[in-house]
């Protein structure tokens, strides 16, 4: 019999696909999530963390929980408040799940969670493994609240993996689509100096990823997930611009502008993070788009 898998943010830019895929592969799937599903094959349970209701019959039969729960980082201005709610997202789901585990018997084994490149902060051209040093900026603390709380399932026995997201390519969601469409109606521009170091990954590399993790019991701890080939901003954007046939003449985008539109949030796009693929590589995962060039031809293609 397959594995039952239950999903935090199943519903979002990556649970949708990887929500596809397994169902293909024959596992079950149910969805932890704040309203009820639409999707007839995926059991949606109900919590909500402000009230810190949960949903008891969420875990029964699951053997492995991917975390994927977390509001939008750029989706809003950065308020006190907003930020809180950006953390408390990440944070207070698997909280819930893990104290639902700690009162109810169950057969969970592992947790997969979600966490993302702004750990490193805004690291200039230095090779970023899973030892570098955390960075001291909001992504960055972000990331460490996101990963402790995911470490909490060590004291409960389970095998918990981390994957270090980068940026998400996807022509229906993520970063991508804000970044073409001026490359779009041909202004297409780097951003700041557009040097710094953007750690992409093509999504379906992200989705496989997460299914190497599920089936191999092996894989614990902490690793990158973004293609073994990085490039800059200006090289992402130049990129674009030549897969859509659009030119790419216009002036770097300044960061007073950026500040101007986008506040502390402009350290969204202004971080350099050079990151290194080599450990999950060396686990035995085979990027499909190792390439940015070949990522985008398919994604556009």
């Amino acid at each position: 019999m397959q594995k039952h898998i239950l999903l935090t943010g199943g519903t979002g830019l990556i649970g949708t696909q990887l929500t596809k895929i397994l169902l293909a592969k024959g596992y079950q799937v149910s969805h932890l999530g704040r309203k009820p599903g639409n999707d007839p094959n995926v059991k949606t349970f109900l919590f909500d963390t402000a009230k810190k209701e949960i949903d008891p019959d969420c875990i029964d039969g699951v053997d492995t929980i991917v975390h994927l729960a977390g509001a939008g980082v750029v989706d809003k201005r950065w308020t006190d408040e907003r930020k809180q709610e950006i953390i408390d997202s990440r944070t207070k789901s698997i909280e819930l799940i893990y104290g639902l585990l700690r009162l109810k018997n169950n057969i969970v084994k592992s947790v997969i969670s979600a966490s993302a490149t702004g750990y490193y902060g805004d690291r200039a051209d230095e090779v970023l493994t899973e030892e570098s040093k955390p960075g001291n900026d909001f992504l960055a603390e972000v990331c460490l609240k996101w990963e402790a709380a995911a470490d909490e399932g060590l004291e409960l026995g389970l095998r918990v993996l981390k994957l270090r997201t980068g940026i998400v390519l996807d022509k229906d969601g993520g970063a991508l689509p804000q970044l073409a469409n001026p490359v779009k109606w041909g202004v297409g521009s780097p951003l700041g100096t557009g040097k710094q170091w953007m750690p992409w990954i093509h999504w379906q590399d992200v989705v496989n990823l997460y299914i190497y993790g599920i089936e191999t019991p092996g894989l614990r701890g902490v690793y990158n997930m973004t293609a073994p080939n990085p490039v800059t901003n200006q090289q992402l954007t130049k990129a674009v611009a030549k897969q859509l046939n659009k030119p790419f003449w216009a002036p770097n985008v300044p960061e007073f502008v950026l500040k101007l539109l986008m506040g502390e949030m402009r350290v969204a796009v202004l971080e350099s993070d050079r990151t290194s693929a080599q450990k999950i590589e060396s686990a035995g995962f085979k990027f499909e788009f190792p390439e940015l060039q070949g990522a985008l031809k398919n994604i556009y293609g």
